[in-house]
C-alpha cells in the first residue's frame, strides 16, 4: 500500500511538471520504470524542479514584474504574465537540457507574454470591446517613483521593440548579447535600437521640460 501510494503521488507530481515527457514515454514504459526504480525514484527530480523554480522566483520575480509593467502598462497584467512564465518553466524544466538556461527561458517567456497581452488589446480595440486601459502613470509610480513618471510615459510611446530592448537593458541589466538571444535579433540591432530609443526619449523629455 505504501509503495502504491508513493507511486501515485510521484505520478501526480510528474503530470504537473512534465506532462509532455510522460505522454511520449507511454503508460507501459512509465509503469515499468516505477516498478524497477522504486517509489522514491521520481522524488529527487520533482524536488529539484520545485527548488529551482522557487529560487528563481524569489530572486527575479520582482525585477521581471517591473519589466513587464513597463511593457504592458498595468500591474495585474504584468503579474499574470510573470506568473504564467514561471508556471511554464515548471512544466518545461524537466525537459530542459541545460538548467543554467532556466532564467533565460523565463525572461523570454515574459517578453512573449507581454506581446500576447498587447496583441489581445489590439484585437479587442479592433472589435470595439471595452477593456481596462494600461495605467502607465499611477501603477508605474508605485514601483519606479514619481520622478520617473515622465520617463515611463515617454517609454510607453516608443515602438514595441524599442521598449523591449530598453526594459531588458535597464530593468534587468542585461548585456547586448543576452538581449539579442531573448529577442532573436542580432547584437547590432540591439545596439542600434537602444541608441535610437534613447535619442528619441532625450528629444521628447527635453521638449517637455
Amino acid at each position: 500500500m505504501n509503495s502504491t501510494g508513493s507511486a501515485a503521488s510521484a505520478g501526480a507530481a510528474e503530470s504537473a511538471a512534465g506532462a509532455h515527457a510522460e505522454m511520449h514515454a507511454g503508460p507501459h514504459a512509465q509503469a515499468h520504470a516505477e516498478v524497477h526504480a522504486g517509489p522514491h525514484a521520481a522524488a529527487p527530480t520533482d524536488a529539484s524542479t520545485d527548488e529551482i523554480v522557487a529560487g528563481l522566483f524569489r530572486a527575479h520575480a520582482l525585477a521581471l514584474i517591473r519589466m513587464a509593467l513597463l511593457l504592458v502598462g498595468d500591474q495585474p497584467s504584468a503579474e499574470d504574465v510573470v506568473q504564467d512564465a514561471f508556471l511554464g518553466l515548471h512544466r518545461a524544466l524537466p525537459r530542459l537540457r541545460d538548467r543554467d538556461k532556466a532564467l533565460a527561458y523565463v525572461r523570454a517567456s515574459v517578453v512573449n507574454g507581454c506581446r500576447s497581452v498587447q496583441r489581445g488589446r489590439r484585437r479587442a480595440w479592433l472589435r470595439r470591446i471595452e477593456h481596462e486601459p494600461p495605467v502607465w502613470s499611477a501603477e508605474s509610480e508605485v514601483l519606479a517613483g514619481e520622478d520617473r513618471r515622465a520617463v515611463l510615459a515617454a517609454v510607453a510611446r516608443l515602438p514595441v521593440r524599442a521598449r523591449e530592448v530598453l526594459a531588458l537593458r535597464y530593468y534587468l541589466d542585461l548585456q547586448h548579447h543576452e538581449i539579442a538571444a531573448i529577442l532573436g535579433i542580432s547584437r547590432g540591432t540591439v545596439s542600434s535600437t537602444a541608441s535610437r530609443a534613447l535619442a528619441a526619449l532625450a528629444r521628447e523629455l527635453k521638449e517637455e521640460v
